[in-house]
């Protein structure tokens, strides 16, 4: 983990540059699929959304949510991300997705910078990596 500086403009940039997005969309995905079928089940999806950890701390400290509840949740993130209700996600389906909360992000993030702590593999720090790339290119 890190703590970065970014705002809506960093995440923003990041989805606009297809190549440096798609790449990071697919090599996620590739990682999810593990068993390399081209596309992801419940289970496989199920692991990146327990890392996230959203339910299970409340302003840094770990509480025990409700089992059911948390069921519920996972199962309505990945009926987002299963635009074509077949049970499964495939690349297109991720990638829409995934550009879709990036983009919710940055309208919560806003103009102004803020700063963030974030996994050293997530969307967001890959994000805030492209902006330094980009700005040290200059």
């Amino acid at each position: 983990m890190s703590v970065e500086v970014l705002d809506a403009a960093t995440i923003h940039n990041f989805v606009e540059d297809e190549e440096a997005f798609n790449v990071s969309v697919a090599d996620r995905f590739a990682l999810l699929d593990t068993d390399h079928n081209g596309l992801l089940s419940f289970s496989e999806m199920l692991k990146e959304l327990q890392t996230l950890r959203v339910f299970e701390t409340h302003f840094g400290i770990d509480v025990k949510p409700d089992p059911a509840e948390l069921a519920y949740v996972y199962n309505s993130l990945f009926v987002k991300f299963d635009h074509d209700s077949n049970g499964t996600v495939d690349l297109e389906e991720f990638k829409e997705e995934t550009k879709r909360m990036m983009l919710a992000v940055a309208n919560g993030v806003g103009f102004l910078p803020v700063q963030m702590v974030l996994e050293e593999d997530s969307f967001l720090k890959k994000a805030v990596e492209r902006e330094y790339s980009t700005r040290v290119a200059l």
